[in-house]
């Protein structure tokens, strides 16, 4: 059903289309609690506009759309969201500051965190659709490559600004992560050394052992379980025993 349903344009961007939502959402969370907490800041201005153009974003994401369309809005929103996560940072200015989302390498010692945080969260949702069935492989909003884990990619959207972003504004904010745990290569990428890649997984760990109430199960459960519930409820979907992916909203 997963396959057959990956071929087919208008259900992909359905399902698609309820990722990108989550994810745009949680992430205009993450900045509406950063003006609450911060809102005297000098970035407070350019934070409450892009709070403003992410509900545009979610208003367009509210119309059935294409799937090329619903990667557009989600590059939109990407694009506004990092354009002041900058902003977000209060602490270590120095030796943390964002100009814009790196990978393969990390350019800086914040995208470096960032691309560590993710890949773990990718790994908890790889084993979680594994568990039920699913095809970590095969996505809906990410296209199939060869060897790309599409399907967690897809899953972990929802979860990135809510677990992942706010995990590595607090090591920085916190001070739990310092500047001399970062080496940068002669090519210019930048890693972490063994001790602060400790300290992060760590922190993550406790992140996951969290407690909240599910916002569609409406049942008690951990950070850590999100991705399985998840998973669960995307594996439902697809056997057509619900009528609509219930991605998580972080409230």
């Amino acid at each position: 059903a997963q396959y057959r349903r990956a071929d087919a344009p208008d259900y992909s961007a359905g399902i698609a289309q309820a990722f990108v939502t989550a994810k745009v959402t949680n992430a205009r969370t993450v900045l509406q609690r950063a003006l609450r907490d911060h809102g005297d800041g000098s970035g407070a201005g350019s934070v409450a506009s892009a709070v403003d153009e992410l509900a545009r974003v979610l208003e367009r994401l509210q119309e059935p759309l294409d799937l090329d369309t619903v990667r557009g809005a989600e590059g939109d929103a990407a694009r506004t969201y990092f354009g002041v996560f900058d902003h977000l940072i209060v602490a270590q200015k120095d030796a943390f500051y964002f100009h814009e989302r790196t990978r393969r390498p990390p350019l800086d010692n914040v995208n470096a965190l960032l691309s560590f945080v993710y890949t773990l969260l990718t790994h908890d949702a790889r084993a979680a659709l594994e568990a039920v069935g699913l095809d970590p492989q095969v996505g809906f909003l990410h296209r199939d490559r060869p060897g790309r884990p599409s399907l967690a990619l897809d899953l972990i959207e929802e979860f990135r600004p809510f677990l992942a972003d706010r995990l590595v504004l607090s090591l920085i904010n916190r001070r739990q992560a310092q500047a001399s745990g970062f080496v940068r290569s002669e090519t210019g990428g930048v890693t972490m050394d063994d001790d602060t890649r400790k300290a992060v997984l760590v922190a993550y760990q406790e992140r996951k052992n969290e407690e909240l109430k599910h916002p569609f199960l409406g049942e008690d459960t951990t950070v850590g379980m999100l991705p399985h519930l998840q998973a669960l409820m995307l594996a439902r979907l697809l056997r057509d025993d619900l009528d609509g992916y219930p991605a998580f909203i972080w409230r």
